[in-house]
């Protein structure tokens, strides 16, 4: 049986994509319990922004 595909959303532009091997360069977080994902383009627009939410520890 097939599995079936699961279409992503960026949490920055809502860029879609449902094959799986065009998200593997796309950034996931955790944000308030809550998983996000952000393709690769927000992910390198953004990075600053992601590295500012990141607790002191992961430094």
């Amino acid at each position: 049986m097939e599995t079936p595909k699961t279409t992503r959303t960026c949490g920055w532009c809502g860029r879609q994509e449902s094959d799986p091997a065009r998200t593997l360069t796309w950034t996931t977080a955790v944000e308030r319990g809550r998983a996000r994902v952000y393709c690769e383009t927000c992910s390198r627009e953004h990075l600053r922004a992601m590295e500012g939410k990141l607790d002191s520890e992961h430094w």
